[in-house]
């Protein structure tokens, strides 16, 4: 038994090194939706969806520079970020800003806020110090010309049809986690548009609001599991231990005629590595 656990730790503690390789490795993930009711002048429309940049855990900027590169080569109509810029602190951005900046396309680049966002994670000399480094996080977001969504939605338009675009703060099931978002104030207003997406942080928000309350948001869009940033991933077969937290955590995931993707992370936290579970930019193209 000795032996069989020193073979099984060390086996462990191989693929955890070898992960610490992956962790800038970004993965182009192309996904195809279809939806009986998108307005005919939207189909086609590819949206790039990234999520949980992370960027206080970088320490390789050219490395990042990749990723971005990627992005831009994708060519989508809009670029859509679904939150957890930074681990805690917005001056986590400082090497990383004007990079990001350069992401843009046709119909604009719209970002929502994650759990990590909030600064919850960090110790701060006061309330309002903790309240300041969050205005100047909602600043890093507009000075790279993203639209921040807060509890709000925006209407896209295409040839003269129109879908609306939801974004809200971050939304969890789980107790450990905040419920800043107020889906009920974004989605006012809403209601008169044919199409539907969603962009709100974590997928646990699927079950416990959206596929009950809102059964016309045709797609929603998350990250926040990074997949744990450990697991097999095959064609036919994935598997991770966040499974048994997270029903959803990572990719498509439908229920009737609404759908959910779950972005694999672009940053890592905490491990500074993957294995398995790569980090992901999708393109999602609408059809």
């Amino acid at each position: 038994m000795s032996w069989l656990g020193l073979g099984l730790g060390s086996t462990l503690f191989g693929t955890l090194l070898l992960g610490f390789g992956n962790k800038y490795r970004y993965q182009l993930q192309k996904v195809t939706l279809a939806f009986d009711d998108l307005p005919s002048n939207f189909k086609g429309l590819k949206i790039l969806h990234i999520s949980d940049i992370h960027s206080g855990s970088f320490n390789d900027v050219k490395s990042v520079e990749k990723g971005v590169e990627k992005i831009l080569h994708s060519k989508p109509d809009i670029i859509l970020f679904t939150g957890d810029l930074v681990n805690d602190r917005a001056d986590e951005m400082k090497d990383y800003q004007e990079m990001f900046s350069r992401l843009h396309a046709p119909l604009g680049v719209y970002s929502t806020l994650g759990n990590h966002d909030y600064g919850d994670y960090a110790r701060w000399p006061s309330l309002e110090a903790k309240k300041a480094n969050l205005e100047r996080l909602k600043k890093v977001h507009a000075d790279m010309g993203w639209r921040l969504l807060m509890n709000e939605h925006v209407v896209i338009e295409k040839g003269g049809q129109e879908l609306a675009l939801i974004g809200i703060e971050n939304w969890s099931a789980k107790a450990n986690f905040p419920k800043y978002g107020k889906l009920d104030e974004a989605y006012k207003g809403a209601e008169k548009y044919p199409f539907k997406i969603l962009m709100s942080h974590d997928p646990s928000h699927w079950d416990a609001e959206v596929t009950k309350d809102y059964k016309d948001i045709h797609l929603m869009l998350s990250g926040h599991t990074h997949g744990m940033q450990f697991g097999l991933e095959i064609p036919g077969f994935k598997w991770s231990p966040v499974q048994y937290v997270y029903k959803q955590w990572a990719g498509l995931y439908e229920e009737g005629m609404q759908k959910l993707y779950v972005n694999r992370g672009f940053g890592f936290l905490g491990y500074p590595g993957r294995v398995g579970i790569l980090p992901e930019i999708t393109l999602i193209e609408l059809a």
